[in-house]
């Protein structure tokens, strides 16, 4: 954030937090999309419930923070804490309505597919039977009533914990009482009842104890009930001087559960008393207090989501492995070796990543594995080869942010299983995010050692690479094998390279490298050559770099933008930015990876542009916070992939993209009979460069 001026910059730019919100009701929106089956479009809708709930752990938590704290500071678009909580609150309040109109809707569909969640009323006194033997054995003992008296103070709710509070009166002499009854994440939020005539049914764990509660508090009537669930801020906070930072991590991460309220949701028709009574106890304000007419926590839905309705889900997709790797047996060294080449996820498999680490940790000539791992996953098989590999006795280093936010508990425990294994964990920098995804492996070749790297837009991460659209690039390269091994010396040992020679890094020079392509892109175009650049990215919002988009736009350049979520550049501004088109790309898979394309004085796509893949989206902490990487693709094949593939099928789609127009709102744009899905592009069309012998050209690396 920045001090300026507010009047200015509220014309130069959009709002960081509400461009988030809008790409979150993007989101949301493809809960509506009746081209997608029913229970994919409850899938999105139950992402943009997570999302919206990360979006207050953090980024309302953190403004908040400010706002208490009276703290002169102002966002880079004019705006003060308070100034954006009250749009965030608007614009949020909308969302969340929509979100359960969307709810009911799909609900409503899938009822009439065979997909029910039920209520109480809904239930046969056989079905309620059923249900109260399943609760007496499977829930009632991990439940702990609470009463709420001088002598049992209100408790602490967990950060996403959510509790029935409840108003009651003893039978026998009309005494009143006040419990809460905190709903377990031990359990299933949703309980499947056994099939009825092919009938699958639900219901939720909150309408279960209700049905209960006679069971759960005997004696006593009930007056009136309650749900409510609190947000929390989960922003860690870690001293700088930390030596152990393992063990500052973990106690942090129990400080997460304990902090701040930012966000209280109660059901719409909960009674004023206790409403009040959890408004005092809770500390909130009442702008951090929205009622829900509907379901709590909608990133659960996805529990409704079964298996055994396979129409009612996407066809499943096998993501192919590349052919090249395939030609040399599998060898992902040889394949290297022939040529450097890429794999686009989730189309092509992440298996091929995973190979690489698992036959460098058994390749008897395999000296050495450097490996950096920002999020893994539970049960990671790349983890595990690393652990191999250093019980066969090679030298492994394992870079682990434990800043990853949400995986630090994983990370911390995939720190110490690697260590107890000889691998020689490193946890990188306190005040910089190690986002750089890189692995390196050096392999003894006759007389002579060779590195071979890979460089991704996307985790080591089998998961999330099954959604998520990323690419990974392989290479024996020999002056990209060498910077490598320079950022690596950096990461753990703290030697800033003094020149790399071709690869960036963050927090040095991607900026200012960017910046310099962009000059030449102006020069082009004022020297009435061909001017135009391609972007790729998640989110851009540094404004140092959108000043120079504009001063590009304003010489003459052609600029398009694929900007999955956040944009604070405003788009086909007259004066500003009528020569920027920016849209938004969000359908079955998740847009993630970073591609940047100059025209290089010629009109894109062209075989002389100058392409990129980076780690790193245009954000102020991605260029000054956080170790990133910048890495040109030069390899022809690879090259050609990237941009006359990738790119012109992202630029071309119609199907899943939304257009930013200069009033800063989205529409979609409107299908007609030319309609080009990119995803469907990509899951029937085998990439260039690893098409293997069919299309192979010599071996063309740049040595």
């Amino acid at each position: 954030m920045a001090g300026k001026g507010k009047t200015e910059p509220q014309k130069r730019l959009i709002n960081r937090e509400l461009s988030w919100l809008l790409f979150n009701i993007r989101v949301m929106e493809q809960s509506a999309n009746k081209n997608y089956p029913l229970l994919e479009r409850l899938r999105f809708l139950s992402i943009s419930g997570s999302n919206l709930d990360e979006f207050y752990m953090v980024r309302v938590a953190g403004l908040r923070g400010l706002m208490k704290t009276e703290a002169d500071v102002i966002s880079d678009d004019g705006l003060t804490p308070r100034e954006q909580l009250a749009k965030i609150n608007t614009l949020s309040t909308e969302l969340v309505k929509n979100q359960q109109i969307e709810c009911r809707g799909l609900l409503s569909e899938l009822r009439k597919k065979g997909l029910n969640l039920l209520s109480p009323t809904d239930l046969t006194s056989e079905e309620k039977s059923w249900l109260q033997k399943y609760f007496l054995e499977n829930v009632f003992p991990i439940l702990t009533p609470l009463a709420i008296d001088l002598a049992h103070p209100f408790p602490f709710i967990p950060n996403l914990g959510f509790s029935l509070i409840i108003d009651l009166k003893r039978q026998e002499d009309g005494l009143s009482m006040l419990a809460l009854l905190p709903i377990p994440s031990q359990t299933k939020r949703f309980i499947r009842l056994p099939d009825h005539n092919g009938q699958v049914r639900f219901i939720s764990l909150e309408n279960m104890l209700r049905l209960f509660i006679g069971l759960i508090f005997p004696n006593y009537d009930l007056l009136s009930e309650g749900l409510f669930r609190v947000i929390r801020d989960s922003e860690l906070e870690v001293e700088e001087k930390a030596e152990d930072l393992v063990l500052v991590f973990e106690t942090a991460l129990k400080r997460r559960r304990r902090g701040n309220v930012v966000r209280l949701e109660v059901n719409k028709n909960m009674p004023d008393k206790l409403r009040k009574i959890i408004k005092k106890e809770l500390g909130v304000l009442k702008d951090e207090i929205i009622n829900i007419e509907g379901i709590f926590g909608l990133s659960e839905l996805g529990d409704l989501i079964v298996e055994d309705k396979k129409e009612l889900l996407f066809k499943p997709f096998s993501p192919r492995f590349p052919r090249r790797v395939k030609e040399f047996g599998g060898d992902i060294f040889a394949a290297i070796n022939q040529k450097d080449f890429v794999v686009h996820h989730p189309f092509e498999s992440f298996d091929v990543v995973v190979s690489f680490i698992q036959q460098a940790a058994q390749d008897e000539n395999v000296l050495a594995i450097k490996q950096t791992l920002y999020r893994t996953g539970d049960n990671s098989p790349i983890v595990e080869a690393l652990i191999k590999a250093a019980e066969a006795g090679k030298s492994v280093t394992a870079l682990i942010e434990l800043k990853a936010r949400f995986d630090e508990a994983r990370n911390i425990k995939w720190a110490q299983d690697m260590e107890r294994a000889g691998v020689q964990v490193v946890f990188g920098f306190l005040k910089l995010k190690t986002h750089a995804k890189i692995s390196v492996v050096i392999r003894r070749e006759g007389i002579k050692l060779k590195s071979y790297v890979h460089f991704g837009t996307g985790n080591y991460h089998p998961q999330t690479a099954k959604i998520y659209t990323d690419i990974s690039f392989f290479t024996d390269n020999k002056a990209l094998g060498q910077d490598a091994v320079h950022i690596f010396n950096y990461l753990t040992g703290n030697t800033v390279p003094e020149k790399l020679q071709k690869a960036k890094i963050s927090p040095f020079n991607i900026r200012s490298t960017l910046m310099a392509l962009i000059d030449k892109e102006i020069e082009f175009s004022r020297a009435g050559k061909p001017a135009n650049i391609w972007i790729k990215l998640n989110s851009l919002v540094d404004s140092v770099i959108i000043e120079k988009l504009y001063e590009a736009s304003q010489s003459g350049v052609s600029i398009d933008m694929i900007i999955r979520g956040i944009c604070c550049l405003r788009a086909g501004v007259k004066g500003l930015s009528e020569n920027i088109r920016v849209k938004s790309i969000v359908g079955r898979f998740l847009e993630h990876s970073r591609i940047i394309c100059f025209g290089n004085g010629e009109v894109l796509p062209s075989q002389n542009a100058k392409i990129f893949i980076s780690s790193a989206d245009w954000m102020p902490r991605n260029f000054d916070r956080r170790v990133e990487i910048l890495v040109p693709l030069e390899n022809p094949t690879v090259h050609s992939q990237v941009l006359d593939q990738i790119m012109v099928a992202n630029i071309k789609d119609t199907a899943q993209s939304w257009t930013l127009g200069s009033d800063d709102t989205y529409k979609k744009v409107d299908a007609d009979d030319d309609e080009f899905s990119a995803h469907q592009y990509f899951m029937t069309n085998p990439s260039l460069s690893g098409v293997g012998s069919a299309n192979a050209e010599d071996k063309d690396k740049d040595e």
